[in-house]
């Protein structure tokens, strides 16, 4: 059964998503944390801007995990796939040492009606359950 994710992306992401440019989410992290081991294609992918409304959903396509990532592995990572993620020199200086990764191809992206929700915690990728949604399981979007 497909799950729900509330994905959480900086407005030049998000515009990037929109338009076409950006078609592969990443996600590196330190430690297995969402969308680590959660996400599989098919699930459902509401966006939201950061300190924004949820005004774009997508459907997760291929999606590829990594653990155990090493600098070699993160180097191809940035070679083979950068152009779809778009991320800059930062973005990558900063995930250097970082083990979990996890890459999801975009797939159907469209631009929905913006809900706002009450989120105040800082995760930026929560897979949605009924007691944990924000509102949004049974919300038409």
């Amino acid at each position: 059964m497909a799950r729900t994710h509330l994905v959480v992306l900086k407005k030049e992401y998000l515009s990037a998503i929109l338009d076409g440019r950006k078609t592969v989410e990443s996600r590196f992290t330190k430690m297995a944390i969402e969308p680590f081991g959660r996400i599989a294609a098919g699930d459902v992918l509401l966006l939201k801007m950061t300190s924004g409304p949820v005004c774009a959903k997508a459907k997760a396509g291929r999606v590829e995990q990594y653990e155990n990532l090493t600098l070699r592995q993160m180097r191809d990572l940035y070679r083979r796939y950068n152009a779809m993620i778009l991320g800059n020199d930062a973005y990558w200086q900063s995930k250097r040492s970082c083990p979990f990764g996890v890459l999801v191809w975009l797939e159907e992206v469209e631009k929905t009606k913006p809900v706002w929700i009450d989120k105040k915690d800082w995760r930026a990728w929560v897979v949605l359950q009924p007691e944990r949604d924000f509102g949004l399981l049974n919300r038409k979007i």
